[in-house]
This record gives C-alpha cells, sequence and structure tokens, in this order.
C-alpha cells in the first residue's frame, strides 16, 4: 500500500499529499484474481531504472504507482513525467505528489531526448504534471521536449500525454505546432463524477480541447482514457463514448481504477474483464480506430503496439 504521507528521501521532508491528510480513509478492496501483477526485477528492467535515474528524469510509471511497471520497463519501455515530480493539482485519484513545483528545468528537454535514443525506443510516451503556475501550463516545454526527440531520434514517433491546460490560452496551439504523431488527453471520468474526482478540471473543456487538436490538425491521431470502478454507471460511459466520437477522437482507453491508499478515492467495484469486453466491442462499434480497454490498460501501456495497430486501421478505413 502506498502511504499517504510518505516522504522525500534526505533533508525534503515534504508530504505526499498534504491536501488528503484529513481525509478520511477508506478501505481498500482485496482485489481480484485478474488484478495481481509480478514483480518488477529483469535484469532490463533495472537497466531501464538506470538509464532513467542516470539521466535523472522522473517517469509517471513510478510516480503514478503503475501495475504494469515490471512488464513495461522489462521492455525498455518508460512513459517520461516532465516539468517535475510536483502536480498543481489535487485530483482524488491520482498519486502523484501535489504542491508548489520547483521551476522549469531547461536541460530537461535533452535529457529526455538522450534518453530515448539510448533506451532505442521505436515510440515514446511524454506526460507531465499540471503546471497551473506557469503562464502557459507548459506547453513550450513540451514542445521543446518533441523538438529535441525529433533531433536525437529522427525514427522514434511521439506520443503526449498532455494536462488541459486549462485557462492557458494559445498553449495548446503551441504544443499542436511540434506535430506529435499522438495527442493524448485523458478524460479520467464521466462529467457527474467530476467535482469529487478531477475538481480541478472542467469535463467539457477536456472534450472540447480534444476536439481542438482535430482542427489544427486532422491527420493528428487523438486519444483519451477513463477509469471505471469510481461509481459512475454503464449508460454514462456509453454518453462518454458519444461525445469522444463527436470530438472525432480516434482512440479510446478504458482500465479500472486502484485506489493508491486509503486517503484516496475508494474502489467502489471492481469491474469483471467480460464488461470490459462488452465496452471494447461497443466502442468499436461507434466508430473508434483503436480501442484499449482491460483490468490493466493505462494510457501509455503498450502504446508503441497500439500506434502501429492505429495507423494500420487508418489506412484499411481509408482504402476501403
Amino acid at each position: 500500500m502506498v502511504v499517504v504521507l510518505n516522504t522525500l528521501a534526505g533533508k525534503d521532508l515534504r508530504p505526499r499529499h498534504p491536501e488528503k491528510v484529513n481525509r478520511p480513509e477508506t478501505p481498500l478492496l482485496r482485489k481480484p484474481d485478474w488484478i495481481r501483477v509480478r514483480a518488477p526485477g529483469s535484469p532490463v528492467y533495472r537497466e531501464t531504472q538506470e538509464i532513467v535515474k542516470k539521466n535523472g528524469l522522473v517517469t509517471v510509471c513510478e510516480e503514478a504507482g503503475c501495475p504494469n511497471i515490471g512488464e513495461c520497463w522489462s521492455k525498455k519501455h518508460a512513459t517520461f513525467m516532465i516539468m517535475g515530480d510536483t502536480c498543481t493539482r489535487a485530483c482524488a485519484f491520482c498519486n502523484v505528489r501535489t504542491g508548489m513545483p520547483q521551476p522549469l528545468d531547461l536541460a530537461e528537454p535533452e535529457k529526455v531526448a538522450e534518453a530515448v535514443a539510448k533506451l532505442g525506443l521505436q515510440h515514446v510516451v511524454i506526460t507531465s504534471v499540471d503546471r497551473d503556475d506557469l503562464a502557459d501550463g507548459g506547453a513550450k516545454h513540451f514542445a521543446d521536449v518533441i523538438y529535441a526527440i525529433r533531433r536525437a531520434a529522427p525514427g522514434t514517433t511521439i506520443e503526449i500525454l498532455t494536462p488541459d491546460f486549462l485557462r492557458k490560452p494559445g498553449a495548446l496551439e503551441v504544443v499542436v505546432e511540434a506535430r506529435p504523431d499522438v495527442f493524448n488527453h485523458n478524460l479520467e471520468t464521466v462529467p457527474s463524477k467530476y467535482l469529487k474526482v478531477r475538481p480541478g478540471a472542467r469535463y467539457f473543456h477536456s472534450l472540447r480541447l480534444l476536439q481542438r487538436v482535430k482542427e489544427l490538425d486532422p491527420n493528428m491521431f487523438t486519444k483519451s482514457g477513463i477509469m471505471v470502478g469510481l461509481g459512475e454507471e454503464r449508460n454514462e460511459i456509453l454518453q462518454l463514448m458519444d461525445d469522444l466520437r463527436v470530438a472525432e477522437v480516434d482512440f479510446m482507453t478504458i482500465g479500472q481504477y486502484l485506489q493508491p491508499s486509503r486517503k484516496h478515492h475508494p474502489v467502489i467495484r471492481f469491474v469483471t474483464p467480460d464488461e470490459f469486453k462488452s465496452f471494447e466491442t461497443i466502442a468499436y462499434a461507434k466508430g473508434f480506430l483503436m480501442v484499449s480497454s482491460s483490468p490493466l490498460t493505462r494510457s501509455s501501456h503498450h502504446a508503441g503496439e497500439d500506434f502501429d495497430r492505429l495507423r494500420s486501421a487508418r489506412q484499411a478505413q481509408h482504402q476501403g
């Protein structure tokens, strides 16, 4: 179990989630068999870990406590989290540290690009914390990372998972102009759960962000994902699918929410594999080019393989 009040090693004694300290504890439900994963520890995993550490990088794999870290790092797949390890938002589901972030590391784009080249990645996912403290929400920094990777590893395809750039006019345009191959922004949950689960965000702003990407570059792949098990109703998920299709989103991911600690939003229920399969079938019927729906699905899980399938699906659509 991740402890909400754990602190960084050394002299930094900041609590990880100061905003959750006074929240009542909720029980941690026992995970069903289909959620279990193996502990990490392969030689390739340790090699990936060393490259990340040597370059002074942050990964969402570690910060968010992703259950797939053992599998992904054993394949030299890592999702880099730029702009620090501290988020200005306080989402009830998230295990990333919250508080006032440090200034941007202007050398970070080159560090990320060097790591991508060393790992020999064919496809890389770049995400970030929310940086509401910055005038552009970190848009230029995102673009700088994309440009640096293009220079260091020109054959690598780039997928970004961005914040919502709420109240940051012009920020989205800066990122899209850098031409990532996939633009991902997660809705996370259905609109009725936003106040409790994602209080700093706005559902229809996030939808509009995804729609705007297509208006700026119709050929750019767009992607969005949600967690289930937060108390949402099935009909709400189906409506959300329709909303994403109206925004012309190409790729949808659906995964099980896992509670990081007793202070986070509780898991209301574990959705069965059969239900995930049903969501996948319905999403394809609604017109998504690509759908990943399973208990352990995460935005960047199998991202490279999924990108290849996404391109193939578009080609088949155009040929048809």
